[in-house]
């Protein structure tokens, strides 16, 4: 658990500085906004690497700038699909133990989704599949939830 005071170093990142960051961030704040209205939209932050000569590490955190969760590396992140897997896993860690709650949730099951590539663009996927549940399915795609 990190937050803006209690991290030496730590900001805010500017727009721009991580465009592939920027871009996934963006399609998840879609979903962040429709499935928790009350919450700001995330944000990235950065501080400096404990190692010399190594870039800094940047974060996926809630508006406040509270954390959780390993940092992102700037230099992985081949296109966007590749960053948005890659926030999308940040940005769940960060909801799910910062805000205690599973986050994004099926409407329909009322279980917890993952991000997954199945069948064509990253999804958010409900396992669903126990028999009273029903299967498991995609629900939408990444930056597409509604509450429908």
């Amino acid at each position: 658990m990190h937050a803006l005071f209690d991290s030496p170093g730590l900001r805010r990142v500017s727009l721009g500085e991580y465009p592939l960051w920027d871009e996934a961030l963006a399609l998840l704040n879609r979903d962040l906004a429709v499935t928790l209205p009350e919450q700001e939209p995330l944000q990235l932050v950065a501080q400096p690497s404990y190692e010399a000569g190594e870039p800094e590490c940047v974060y996926v955190a809630l508006a406040n700038g509270e954390w959780h969760g390993g940092h992102l590396y700037p230099k992985v992140a081949e296109d966007l699909a590749h960053a948005l897997a890659i926030v999308a896993d940040a940005a769940q860690d960060t909801v799910a133990e910062r805000l205690w709650q599973a986050w994004p949730l099926c409407v329909e099951h009322n279980l917890g989704m993952h991000a997954r590539e199945v069948e064509g663009p990253l999804s958010w996927w409900c396992a669903g599949g126990r028999p009273r549940l029903g299967p498991a399915h995609i629900r939408a795609t990444v930056g597409a939830l509604d509450m429908s």
